[in-house]
């Protein structure tokens, strides 16, 4: 038996072959963008500004998925998308969170405050 000269047949990767054209596959920078919102939000949730990156990164995220939806597949980063969203939403629950204290604080201390004015005893 004998073998024929020249370069070996590289296997092919499973499923329909791609077109030439076609682009490689790359992470959305938007999903990078998402995650460090989120987490800048999720850090800063108790303080109260963490409204502000957390309103964002959700907004980025929902443009991040219209595009990656629109782009066949060719974007990727899905686990990064949703490590930001769900970061992002646990900086709103802390910023709820830190509302509801504060409220709860300020009605006590106003409940325990005197009310009108606070005259001597022989005053009439």
């Amino acid at each position: 038996m004998t073998t024929a000269a020249g370069p070996m047949p590289v296997a092919s990767p499973p499923g329909p072959p791609r077109h030439p054209l076609d682009p490689d596959p790359v992470r959305a920078t938007k999903a990078r963008a998402v995650f460090a919102l989120g987490l800048m939000g999720a850090l800063t949730g108790l303080f109260i500004g963490g409204v502000v990156p957390a309103t964002v990164a959700l907004q980025l995220a929902r443009q991040a998925r219209r595009e990656a939806y629109a782009s066949g597949g060719f974007l990727t980063g899905a686990a990064w998308l949703r490590r930001g969203e769900t970061l992002a939403w646990t900086g709103l629950g802390l910023v709820a969170v830190s509302l509801v204290v504060a409220l709860v604080i300020g009605v006590i201390r106003l409940a325990e405050a005197p009310y009108g004015h606070d005259f001597a005893p022989n005053v009439d």
